[in-house]
């Protein structure tokens, strides 16, 4: 009786593998290595994103032993490791990338993501610049943040804006997979959903941050502020013949300078929120806000207007 079940579970066995195995590679639902190319692998790309913050702050990511004497050796050496790992993932998301990459050569491809590599560190002081800037504009508008280094050690925005400027940068560099794993992996972290091919200008602020929605299309520009809960997304889709959502079209706000948007707002397509506007909570925007124009809801249902000097 055991020798019939065994064999009966074996032949179910089979058949499972088959069935998982069959027409899989066709369905996409399988990446074939064509041979030597690596992997992109989560445990890397996340200590990628590790030395990328402790080359932006020193002392406040990573090893808290960093002085004066050892600083520029640290940073070599965090470099060198970047540097390596950097090239290795890059390798790996563009022969994922291509269905092809064993007549591309993964030589090619590796001289390729060598290039991109050597930009991206070099782009490190620009960010840092940059990552400053983010900082100051949430520490000066939080009145319970007591310093800038309670800020840098303290509030998942300034991690997710880590994030995010490192995977747009290499998006720019039409690197493909990894900018998504990086904005992924703050997400899953802070709760704080950035897409990388977003544009958002300096001194950008998220304040607490759970639930912040930005989309791959969406233009934010100087000194904005948003607070938790805030979605700028798409309204509708094109589709094509087949009724599938078209890639690519501009869907999401363009926000302009000195915007603050508060708690839970959804802002959804292509529409303008002008230069100094103020978005209360809880509203839902599905057309243009003139420059200096404020909305609040005064009760449910009832959106409010009010001019600039109210």
């Amino acid at each position: 009786m055991m020798g019939n079940n065994t064999y009966t579970n074996e032949e179910e066995l089979k058949q499972t593998v088959h069935l998982l195995a069959r027409d899989i590679d066709a369905r996409g639902m399988c990446h074939m290595r064509f041979g030597r190319e690596p992997l992109p692998r989560q445990i890397l790309i996340r200590e990628i994103i590790d030395l990328c913050r402790e080359l932006l702050f020193p002392g406040f990511f990573g090893s808290d032993n960093v002085n004066s004497f050892n600083l520029e050796y640290r940073l070599g050496l965090q470099c060198e490791r970047l540097k390596s790992l950097l090239e290795n993932q890059i390798t790996a998301c563009l022969a994922l990338a291509s269905r092809d990459s064993a007549a591309t050569g993964l030589d090619a491809l590796r001289r390729r993501a060598a290039g991109i590599t050597a930009r991206l560190i070099a782009q490190l002081p620009e960010l840092r610049s940059l990552l400053h800037t983010d900082v100051e504009a949430i520490y000066l508008g939080d009145p319970a943040a007591t310093s800038r280094e309670e800020v840098i050690y303290c509030y998942p925005s300034v991690r997710a804006i880590i994030n995010y400027r490192i995977a747009h940068a290499l998006l720019a560099e039409g690197v493909p997979t990894l900018p998504r794993i990086i904005s992924e992996q703050a997400h899953s972290e802070t709760g704080i959903d950035i897409h990388p091919g977003a544009q958002i200008g300096h001194h950008f602020a998220i304040d607490h941050g759970t639930g912040v929605v930005i989309g791959a299309t969406a233009i934010i520009g100087d000194n904005v502020k948003l607070y938790q809960g805030v979605t700028l997304g798409a309204r509708s889709f094109h589709t094509d013949a087949d009724g599938n959502p078209v890639k690519g079209i501009p869907r999401h706000p363009i926000i302009g300078n000195n915007v603050v948007i508060y708690s839970n707002a959804t802002i959804l397509g292509r529409i303008t929120v002008g230069d100094g506007a103020v978005i209360g909570g809880n509203i839902w925007v599905t057309t243009d806000v003139a420059a200096g124009e404020k909305l609040i809801q005064a009760k449910a249902n009832n959106i409010v207007r009010l001019k600039n000097d109210e």
